[in-house]
C-alpha cells in the first residue's frame, strides 16, 4: 500500500486521529501550552501523520483500556498503547517501538525475593485494572489474588494502606513508589515486558502494513532513540529485531 492509499484509509478527512494513553508518564510527559499531550507517543503520532501527509489530532484517554475499548467505534485512527493479545482481537499492532519491564514492589520485611515466588495462595497483588501488565496477570496468575484499582496511584494507595504483599507495575514507576514507602523494594527479575506499539482498528488491516514499515524505520533510523533522549526518559528501551 502506498502512502497515498494509507492516507485515504487511515485519514480520509486529511486528519489522523491518534488515541493517546495519558496514564503512562514515560510516554506522555505532560501537556503543551495549548493543552495537547506531549512526549514520546505524541511525537511518534505526529511523525506518522507527517509520513502519510496528514494533519494530526491527538485524543487523550485516561487509561489504555479506554483507548482499546474504542477500537470498533471509529473514535480514533491509530492508538499508541501496549500490544497485548486481548487488545489484538480488535487492533492490528505494529512491531513494538519501545518496551518497558514490569515487576513487583514488596513492602518492608517481605520474604519474597523473586518474581517467580509471587503466584502463591494467600499472596495479594495490587494492580491497575486493564493496564498491559494487568492483562498479563489476568492470563497468568493462578494462585495469588489480584486486587484491581482504576489508576496507578489508586493501586499504590491500596497496596500501602492495606499492607498488600505486592504491587504490580512498570519498573520506573515502581522505583519512584519505593522512595515513598520506606523499606519497600523491587523484586528481582521481571514478569513481563510491555511492548509499546502503534495500532489501528482491524477493519483497516491494509494500512497496518504502512504503520509497520514506519515503526520499523523509526527504530532503525534512531528516531525513537532520539525521542527518548529528547524527553529525558529512563526505563524505556528500543527492541532489537
Amino acid at each position: 500500500m502506498s502512502r497515498e492509499q494509507a492516507l485515504r484509509e487511515l485519514a480520509p478527512s486529511g486528519v489522523l486521529r491518534a488515541g493517546i494513553n495519558m496514564s503512562n508518564p514515560l510516554l506522555v510527559t505532560g501537556r503543551t501550552s495549548e493543552g495537547d499531550p506531549e512526549g514520546i507517543a505524541p511525537d511518534l503520532a505526529r511523525a506518522l501523520a507527517e509520513f502519510i501527509g496528514a494533519e494530526i489530532r491527538l485524543i487523550p484517554y485516561p487509561s489504555p483500556g479506554l483507548v482499546a475499548d474504542e477500537a470498533p467505534n471509529d473514535a480514533w485512527d491509530i492508538a499508541l498503547i501496549g500490544a497485548e493479545p486481548q487488545r489484538a482481537e480488535t487492533i492490528a499492532f505494529s512491531p513494538a517501538y519501545a518496551e518497558i519491564k514490569a515487576t513487583y514492589l514488596v513492602p518492608a520485611g517481605s520474604k519474597l525475593e523473586d518474581v517467580s515466588q509471587v503466584d502463591e495462595k494467600g499472596i495479594r497483588i495490587a494492580s491497575m485494572a486493564r493496564a498491559a501488565y494487568d492483562l498479563w496477570l489476568e492470563r497468568n496468575i493462578r494462585h495469588a489474588t489480584v486486587l484491581r484499582e482504576p489508576s496507578v496511584e489508586a493501586s499504590f494507595d491500596r497496596f500501602a494502606a492495606e499492607g498488600l504483599d505486592a504491587l504490580a507495575g512498570l519498573v520506573p514507576r515502581l522505583a519512584s513508589d519505593a522512595a515513598r514507602l520506606p523499606g519497600s523494594r523491587l523484586l528481582k527479575g521481571q514478569f513481563m515486558t510491555v511492548q509499546q506499539a502503534v495500532g489501528t482498528p482491524r477493519s483497516r488491516i491494509g494500512a497496518a502494513v504502512v504503520i509497520r514499515d514506519f515503526v520499523e524505520d523509526a527504530k532503525r533510523s534512531g528516531f525513537v532513540s532520539r525521542l527518548i533522549e529528547r524527553h529525558g526518559v529512563s526505563g524505556l528501551s528500543v527492541p532489537q529485531d
